[in-house]
């Protein structure tokens, strides 16, 4: 029986949340669905653009027909561009919907009232500044964004490791911050490698704990 349904539009992410399953939730059955059109589509048209398609297929794939277990499958989503849409579509699903970065952003603004928002893709970086206000719940926070200049194309072209030391070179150019936040679950790793003394924050881990908690409470 399938725990939680990961929704991801990068390869990459598939053996990040395994080896974070293996060391924190053993035992924990995950299955990974990998579209990676989604963002391509979110990108050129906006998030907006993939509802009816990330509609289709989650009502697809949450509860597929023939498989066991029960309908309702929680869904973690790992694209923070489509992630806001995707919860949307929780009531049509009849399944819980989660954004992988929302337990994250609840950190953030618990951490201080000055967040710095660092993506590698500026479709990422209006959704995710949505996301903390709406968990800063009307309190005063001030949000200043920042679009890492390169980073994204050293991802797609493979280079995971030129791909973080930039993110990290970013964290650590940050000043007047209580918190930096990795608007997206690929940058995760540049988290070991900022030098900075402000706390950095990133997505998978609490995103993964919040999903499984979703099949403990239904």
């Amino acid at each position: 029986m399938t725990d939680l349904l990961l929704l991801h539009t990068s390869p990459v992410h598939v053996p990040v949340f395994e080896a974070l399953r293996d060391r924190n939730h053993p035992g924990a059955v995950l299955r990974h669905l990998v579209v990676p059109e989604l963002l391509d589509r979110a990108r050129a048209e906006g998030p907006e653009s993939v509802a009816p398609a990330l509609r289709g297929l989650l009502l697809a794939e949450a509860a597929p027909p023939g498989t066991p277990g029960p309908p309702g499958t929680p869904v973690l989503v790992t694209c923070s561009t489509i992630g806001a849409i995707a919860e949307s579509l929780a009531p049509a699903l009849g399944a819980p919907v989660l954004r992988v970065d929302r337990p994250m952003a609840a950190a953030a603004v618990r951490a201080g009232t000055r967040i710095a928002v660092l993506a590698a893709l500026g479709s990422t970086l209006a959704p995710t500044g949505q996301l903390l206000a709406e968990e800063a719940a009307g309190r005063p926070v001030s949000i200043r964004t920042h679009l890492v200049a390169g980073a994204w194309e050293r991802f797609e072209a493979g280079d995971t490791a030129g791909y973080l030391a930039r993110v990290a070179d970013a964290a650590d150019s940050v000043t007047g911050a209580d918190v930096i936040v990795l608007a997206q679950a690929s940058m995760a790793g540049a988290a070991g490698l900022v030098t900075s003394p402000v706390p950095v924050l990133s997505s998978p881990a609490p995103g993964l704990a919040a999903g499984l908690a979703l099949r403990s409470a239904a």
